[in-house]
């Protein structure tokens, strides 16, 4: 006897849409939205305060801060460094 596996919804290459992808604020954690302006707190924007939340999936971040920078930990996306932003 042989089983065959039906093609899911997901298998189908026409239902294989490219969706853009989406960020989220790094100081609030909200969805950014195109044409709606988020506001950013102003010691962030000053460059005195770390991201809190991943720019990737909107999720809470480890965030360690240091006399000379700070680092933030995603779950999922790994570490940011404030050396990659040229912060340091």
């Amino acid at each position: 006897m042989t089983i065959m596996a039906e093609a899911t919804t997901s298998e189908r290459p026409e239902d294989r849409v490219e969706r853009p992808e989406e960020r989220y604020n790094p100081y609030t954690g909200r969805r950014v939205v195109a044409g709606v302006d988020d506001a950013v707190p102003t010691a962030a924007q000053l460059g005195l305060e770390p991201p809190r939340f991943c720019e990737a999936c909107g999720r809470r971040m480890v965030v360690q801060i240091s006399p000379d920078g700070w680092w933030a930990k995603c779950s999922r996306h790994g570490v940011f460094d404030s050396i990659c932003g040229g912060r340091r």
